[in-house]
């Protein structure tokens, strides 16, 4: 059976189209970028105006791709949580008017747990139980998943995403947006070591994460104590270095409390998504220490990290357990 999933819980507009073997048909996305990026941050306004003029060509670009007619569509998915609240419903309208037209089931998909089925997708073989690491721009959490619908949360961020620190670092050192890339080019130019900065929670027992006195501490190495006429540094050993101790401070965070979370369970696999996953040096970070923990890693590759439709895949597993949901299915903006 053919699935028609959307996505349009941030900045990107996605459709996909998947069998209920997990065999992704074909996927599309179309990005807004270019539209935040004089802002240095997603616009929320401006994402779910985007959304609107995007998803029917996004959705008729993806069952064109698949070589199917829109009749052939047996089941539509959509991620209607978390996210931003007028983009989700851009995209959960969409879907329930697609299911009620075409006579077929809805099924409604957690937008983070997509994120660790994406591992399960790339795997082509079941990862389950394992623990996951969910860290993008939105979100930083540690789960322990039983199978690919039960999720319990074991720690989450107190405050900034990783992602979210990665944009707010960027734009202090003028790198632009989005922040993730840009920090990991500057980063590869500077000395990891060059700054001591703050590694919040690192030697807690406690599986939760904070990114905001690193942002703090990197705005005041970059300007001194008064920020109120700063400027971006020019390129250089300074923005290198700044980059560089910065990256390595967030991927020593998230390294360490995924060992954490391993032996605290006892788990011996590990399954990480979301956009910042796109990372070589956490993806090379996350190897090595799982190898040391005789644990096995799952990464998704580039095109499954960010944000995309293909994950959603994961209602193919609600669909076997017959977990339909009806009109009344809404967007919801908060976290699990």
């Amino acid at each position: 059976m053919l699935f028609l999933a959307l996505e349009t819980s941030c900045d990107e507009t996605a459709a996909a189209v998947f069998t209920d073997e997990l065999a992704v048909v074909s996927s599309v996305v179309a990005s807004q970028t270019e539209l935040h990026a004089r802002f240095g941050g997603v616009v929320p306004e401006i994402a779910s105006r985007a959304h609107l003029r995007n998803l029917l060509p996004v959705i008729d670009e993806a069952i064109g791709r698949a070589g199917i007619a829109l009749a052939d569509i047996g089941c539509i998915a959509v991620h209607h949580t978390p996210g931003l609240v007028g983009a989700l419903l851009i995209g959960v309208s969409a879907a329930k008017m697609l299911s009620l037209a075409l006579g077929v089931p809805l099924i409604g998909v957690n937008h983070v747990a997509s994120h660790i089925f994406a591992c399960r997708l790339a795997a082509e073989g079941d990862i389950y139980p394992c623990i996951g690491l969910v860290v993008s721009g939105g979100h930083t959490a540690l789960f322990h998943c039983d199978t690919a619908l039960s999720l319990q949360l074991l720690g989450g961020t107190r405050d900034d995403a990783a992602g979210e620190a990665f944009d707010k670092v960027a734009a202090i050192l003028g790198l632009g947006f989005p922040g993730g890339p840009a920090v990991e080019r500057e980063a590869a130019l500077g000395n990891p070591r060059a700054h001591a900065f703050p590694r919040s929670f690192r030697d807690d027992a406690r599986l939760e994460f904070s990114f905001s006195g690193l942002k703090t501490a990197v705005l005041y190495s970059c300007h001194g104590q008064d920020v109120s006429k700063a400027v971006p540094p020019p390129a250089g050993p300074k923005r290198a270095d700044l980059a560089a101790s910065f990256q390595a401070a967030v991927i020593d965070v998230l390294t360490v409390k995924c060992k954490q979370a391993l032996r605290q369970t006892g788990l011996k696999r590990l399954a990480v998504g979301g956009g910042v996953t796109a990372n070589k040096a956490l993806r090379a970070a996350l190897q090595e220490m799982c190898e040391k923990e005789c644990a096995e890693l799952f990464i998704p590759p580039m095109n499954l990290c960010t944000d995309n439709a293909a994950m959603a895949a994961l209602a193919v597993e609600k669909w076997k357990r017959g977990e339909f949901a009806g009109p009344e299915l809404d967007a919801e903006p908060n976290f699990l």
